[in-house]
C-alpha cells in the first residue's frame, strides 16, 4: 500500500503521528505484535480494512 500510494516509512509515521521504528517494524513484517490502535491509525490512512494490512499464515 506504501508503494501504490508513493509513501516511504517517514511519510507514514508523519500522517499517521507513530513512532518511526514501530512503521519500520511492521514494514519489514518483524513486529511481534501490534496494538488496536496502531492498527486503527493505518486503516484510516489506508482506506482499508485490518485483513488488508495483516495476514494469518501457519508456522
Amino acid at each position: 500500500m506504501m508503494g501504490e500510494r508513493k509513501l516511504n516509512i517517514t511519510d507514514v509515521a508523519r500522517a499517521t503521528n507513530l513512532n518511526r521504528n514501530t512503521v519500520t517494524l511492521l514494514y519489514r513484517e518483524t513486529a511481534r505484535r501490534v496494538d488496536f490502535e496502531t492498527l486503527e491509525v493505518l486503516c484510516k490512512l489506508f482506506e482499508c480494512e485490518v485483513g488488508d494490512l495483516i495476514e494469518y499464515i501457519e508456522e
